[in-house]
């Protein structure tokens, strides 16, 4: 409804003071719980809250985009010569676990599109691990219903979130460095936060010109890691802007549960929550083979095989007593993989299952 005498509209500003202070009673409260990722939870599930119960909102993508580039050189600070070193050696575990990951993820979505679980092929963009707002917008150019496809990747993230920092809690135990807590967020050293946010905006820069996708995650990333690696630069942030980055995040991840897109899934949600959990299955399958026979530790091995979003695992593995460079190795190695093969394979999927579609209504035409 327009507003009086032809102005603007009013700012939604009570929803976002609503979502502030919530998210900070919530960060408190899984704070003291001592779950880890709690300034991630807290904000994630207080979004959804907010944004299902009254007018939406969302997140500008520049303070989303900044998020990301602090993120890009967290997961950058886990990237050393040992790690590497560690993925050359033992490659075919790595690329193993990632093609497998992906494959499956592939034939559930098919699975679930011939057996018609999921309307169209919502199910085959929908399976795919991790990449959700590149399969979103490929499902949405293949006429597959876009809305279903961000409610079940999104409706995994949380879901692989809030799972594996339950696990992380009662059997690996909070991580030996300071939390992004009160006593933790100063001093801060000038010259080295400038060197981060030196970082994260080369990358930012970098991933824009070279048209990356998630350019705003993957150049700092990529432009930390090579610093890191060489000696020169440790690109870990002040844990002040940690905790601001996990809030953008939590916030980014729960705001994309509109009304509008629960209602459009509503009766579709237990078949979503059914593929969603075959992909955790399986991935968690993959992790009892990393823990029987490569010897790695449990949580260490669920986080790395997760298939939730890379950023929400390198939260989740920063605030978590596990083996982070594992971790961070095995999820970039699939974010790039399903980054270069997933849309391709998901799309590979999706005509033939449209093939077969039009073969049936060929052979058996509808009644008239």
């Amino acid at each position: 409804m327009p507003h009086p005498a032809g102005g603007a509209a009013p700012l939604p500003w009570r929803r976002w003071l609503a979502l502030l202070v919530l998210s900070a009673a919530f960060a408190g409260l899984l704070e003291l719980a001592g779950l880890p990722a709690a300034l991630l939870l807290g904000p994630m599930l207080v979004g959804i809250i907010v944004s299902t119960t009254g007018r939406p909102l969302r997140v500008p993508n520049l303070p989303f985009t900044a998020a990301q580039a602090l993120i890009g050189c967290l997961i950058a600070a886990s990237i050393t010569p040992g790690i590497l070193a560690t993925v050359a050696a033992e490659w075919p575990l790595f690329v193993g676990v990632t093609a497998s990951t992906i494959l499956v993820s592939a034939l559930i979505g098919y699975a679930l599109a011939r057996w018609q679980v999921l309307p169209g092929t919502v199910a085959v963009w929908g399976s795919s691990p991790g990449a959700a707002s590149a399969m979103v917008i490929m499902a949405q150019a293949y006429g597959a219903d876009a809305r279903l496809v961000a409610v079940m990747t999104y409706t995994r993230v949380v879901a692989v979130s809030v799972v594996a920092s339950v696990l992380s809690l009662l059997f690996a135990g909070p991580s030996s460095a300071p939390s992004p807590g009160p006593s933790a967020l100063f001093p801060i050293d000038p010259a080295h936060l400038a060197g981060v946010l030196a970082v994260a905006a080369a990358g930012v820069v970098l991933g824009r010109l070279a048209r990356l996708p998630a350019g705003g995650l993957v150049g700092p990333m990529l432009v930390g890691a090579g610093l890191n690696v060489a000696g020169v630069f440790d690109p870990h942030p002040p844990q002040v802007l940690l905790g601001l980055a996990y809030a953008v995040v939590g916030w980014r991840i729960g705001l994309n549960f509109t009304r509008e897109t629960v209602a459009a899934a509503a009766k579709a949600l237990p078949r979503i929550l059914l593929a969603m959990l075959l992909l955790i299955a399986f991935c968690g399958g993959l992790a009892l083979l990393l823990v029987r026979f490569g010897g790695i530790e449990p949580v260490t091995a669920y986080l790395a095989t997760s298939p939730g979003g890379m950023d929400s695992v390198a939260i989740i593995a920063a605030n978590s007593n596990v083996d982070r460079p594992f971790v961070m190795a095995l999820q970039a190695l699939r974010f790039f993989a399903v980054l270069a093969g997933g849309p391709a394979l998901a799309r590979f999927v999706a005509k033939r299952h449209l093939a077969r579609e039009k073969r049936r209504e060929t052979v058996s035409p509808p009644p008239p």
